[in-house]
């Protein structure tokens, strides 16, 4: 009697389970366990095994439907599916992954064509330039396509050859054992084209580096670390490949009167002692270069907040706006002369009642505390 698990079992699928589930199944367990992901993990690499023998039967419906009927025996010796083996049957199951596996799909294209790599530029703007948008100019060094051999890597009047180690495959295919490996082809370096005789402008690579101006528009309403992608001003492709992209990131420097939240703006204000007692108004600029009028009422504390509506950042990509709000401190007087240390003497000496609510408040708790304690 055969010891192997069930294939559908070594899946985790029912037995009534249709191609694309089994395809489904197959790709995660295969990537989970594939030996790549588990260097030196001797287990996984039974369990790829496994998984890859019960697919390659259970995807062909004529082992299938044997399997279904004798189970194991059906591919052991005599069995009615004997001689079924799965080396090159592997190699095809085992393609259909490597994709995923490895994330190659897409970088690089029969001959040797390669996508740019994509660039990075970082940009400092003012938080007026952020408020109203702004289109900048920059410049910056980046590969372009080489125009003596456009693109291809080669010298003018000649061509990329096949490679001869993998026959433009750019892949090469190793068994080992049970399974087969697939390698990036080390003659061609994975571009399936050999070049004999390399342009001389570009030294074969097909690519150029050269200083260039781009125009950037800045959208109003942007935040520190947005980030704002230029589709296909990357750098040019290996031998004519797709060109990369290149992200701006923006960056806002520290404003000297306001701090962003959000859309909303802050702003800190000092207020003379006497402006928070008696009452009054003072102006203050606004992020669109205008101003507004802030009423401060009599008994004003320190640290009140005002708030001047739709006076703050635009919103990204809406119709949208922020706040401002403006902060008072009350500052305490410093240098007085003797005359108005006088005056504040004499009125402190008429301060009673309900003048400074919260400190005679607070005092007369420590009074009362500091009874207490005695008795």
């Amino acid at each position: 009697m055969s010891t192997k698990r069930c294939y559908y079992e070594t899946l985790e699928v029912e037995r009534s389970a249709d191609d694309s589930v089994l395809k489904s199944s197959f790709r995660k367990l295969a990537m989970k366990f594939h030996p790549d992901r588990n260097p030196g993990d001797d287990t996984s690499e039974v369990k790829f095994k496994e998984i890859n023998e019960a697919y390659e039967v259970l995807k062909d419906k004529d082992k299938r439907a044997a399997y279904d009927r004798f189970g194991h025996a059906a591919f052991e010796q005599g069995g009615p599916g004997g001689g079924a083996g799965f080396g090159a049957g592997f190699a095809s199951s085992f393609s259909d992954i490597f994709e995923d596996l490895f994330g190659m799909a897409g970088q690089r294209g029969r001959g040797g064509r390669e996508r740019g790599a994509d660039l990075r530029y970082n940009m400092e703007i003012t938080l007026e330039e952020a408020f109203g948008g702004k289109t900048a100019q920059i410049e910056i060094p980046v590969s372009v396509t080489c125009e003596a051999c456009s693109g291809i890597g080669a010298k003018a009047g000649t061509k990329p050859k096949t490679c001869s180690t993998c026959g433009g495959a750019g892949r090469m295919r190793q068994s080992q054992g049970f399974f087969t490996l697939e390698r990036t082809c080390p003659g061609c370096q994975g571009r399936g084209q050999m070049i004999e005789d390399a342009c001389p402008s570009c030294s074969g690579q097909g690519r150029v580096t050269r200083e260039r101006t781009l125009s950037v528009n800045i959208p109003a309403g942007v935040e520190d670390g947005t980030r704002i992608r230029l589709a296909g001003e990357g750098e040019a492709g290996v031998r004519g490949g797709p060109p990369g992209d290149l992200y701006i990131f923006l960056s806002l420097v520290q404003h000297q009167f306001f701090q962003r939240d959000g859309a909303d703006l802050h702003c800190r204000v000092p207020i003379s002692m006497v402006t928070a007692a008696l009452g009054g108004e003072f102006e203050v600029p606004t992020i669109d270069k205008a101003k507004a009028k802030v009423k401060v009422p009599a008994g004003t504390q320190s640290n009140r907040r005002f708030r001047i509506a739709s006076k703050g950042m635009p919103v990204l990509r809406s119709r949208q706006t922020g706040d401002m709000y403006v902060q008072v401190v009350v500052e305490t007087p410093q240098n007085l002369t003797k005359k108005q240390q006088e005056l504040l003497a004499e009125f402190e000496k008429l301060s009673s009642g309900n003048t400074q609510p919260e400190s005679e408040g607070f005092f007369a708790k420590v009074k009362d505390f500091f009874g207490n304690r005695a008795n």
